[in-house]
């Protein structure tokens, strides 16, 4: 783990503290992509990396903040958003691109060109730390669940699912 240098983190890092967050951007020699990965290059336990994933709902993009150990309930989403179950799909790579800036497996949680519905699971509350991916795919940031939620302005509610229960048996 090393400070980051990469243009794209740097800039997460300068947006973050903008927003009032006391982050440090860490690279990694590995990938950080996954939940799995990011978690093992970190040292923690996979329910505190943070995904941020794009959803479509209706038409709109809604970012989601989401625990490593759990799947985002579309159900859930079309519910919180007032639609129907077919109103939500996910983003492909190029609509998350276009909508936060990142490419999939480094999208940062904050930084987007501009303002969006965020919501945040609230199994990410039971920790004491998160890390959240920070514009690369091999560099990450630690910050408090509170503060991501205040500085990202991000909606707490029940929008996902454990992983382990969506799985045939």
């Amino acid at each position: 783990m090393q400070p980051t240098t990469h243009p794209t983190a740097l800039r997460v890092q300068q947006f973050g503290r903008d927003l009032g967050l006391d982050i440090t951007v860490v690279e990694f020699n590995e990938s950080t992509r996954t939940a799995a990965a990011a978690a093992a290059a970190v040292g923690c336990d996979v329910g505190q990396i943070v995904k941020t994933l794009v959803f479509l709902v209706a038409g709109d993009p809604v970012i989601c903040l989401v625990s490593g150990r759990n799947r985002l309930d579309e159900r859930k989403l079309a519910a919180w958003m007032g639609v129907g179950r077919k109103k939500v799909r996910r983003a492909d790579a190029e609509q998350v691109r276009q909508t936060t800036a990142y490419a999939i497996g480094g999208v940062a949680p904050f930084g987007y060109p501009r303002q969006m519905a965020l919501l945040m699971d609230q199994d990410l509350m039971q920790y004491d730390v998160v890390w959240a991916a920070a514009g690369t795919p091999n560099a990450v940031f630690a910050v408090s669940p509170p503060e991501l939620r205040r500085g990202t302005q991000a909606h707490v509610t029940d929008i996902c699912r454990p992983i382990a229960t969506l799985q045939a048996p």
